[in-house]
């Protein structure tokens, strides 16, 4: 009597439709905090999850895409951007999301992974710049519905008030290598909120011409 390989067997029982695409993507984050974005292939990405590489390909037709909807997709999960009727309180419970994200044990590998291919992997600019670019899509309705209830300026960029907020969190964590927790969160915050209401964070003229 023969049995089916354990690979064939895998990929049988993940299928096609949502159950593959969160064993693809778990797999890719798993490579990638293991291995680093360099070393990445989507080969390696199927075996882990048990899929056919062809399976793969029909979604992803390279390694940059799937590692952007791997990280696009987790932490979207991991760090929403909150949406609670009061623009301090989300950007509060934002920034203390992100704190808890990048001291995690899967946060702590991915940064470390993304960071040491940075210099050597050109590829890896696209790919944050497209990650970030979505989180700036996703905090868009929530600042639009802070302008129009009055407590940020009217022509407040959502992009530019992300990054106010996150900038300290990452310069401390990365740069400066300090202990971050809700403190340095909180803090974060209040002075991004505190620039934003100064009218320091307005759209660019380039944003209101596109």
């Amino acid at each position: 009597m023969t049995t089916e390989p354990p690979a064939v067997r895998r990929a049988s029982s993940v299928g096609r439709g949502p159950k593959m695409r969160a064993a693809v993507l778990a797999a890719t984050l798993a490579e990638l905090a293991e291995r680093g974005y360099a070393a990445l292939t989507i080969e390696n990405v199927a075996r882990r999850a048990g899929v056919h590489k062809t399976t793969i390909y029909r979604r992803w037709e390279d390694c940059e895409r799937l590692v952007v909807d791997a990280l696009t997709d987790h932490v979207a999960v991991e760090v929403p951007i909150p949406d609670t009727g009061a623009i301090e309180t989300d950007l509060r419970e934002h920034a203390r999301a992100l704190v808890r994200w990048l001291t995690s044990p899967i946060g702590r590998a991915i940064m470390a992974a993304t960071l040491s291919d940075a210099t050597r992997v050109p590829e890896l600019a696209d790919v944050n710049r497209r990650y970030f670019d979505d989180r700036f899509q996703r905090a868009e309705p929530v600042i639009a519905g802070a302008i129009a209830r009055g407590e940020l300026p009217a022509d407040t960029d959502p992009a530019e008030l992300v990054k106010a907020m996150i900038a300290p969190i990452y310069l401390r964590f990365l740069v400066t290598a300090e202990t971050i927790d809700e403190t340095t969160a909180d803090q974060a915050a209040q002075a991004a909120l505190a620039v934003a209401r100064a009218g320091l964070l307005r759209a660019s003229a380039a944003r209101h011409e596109g």
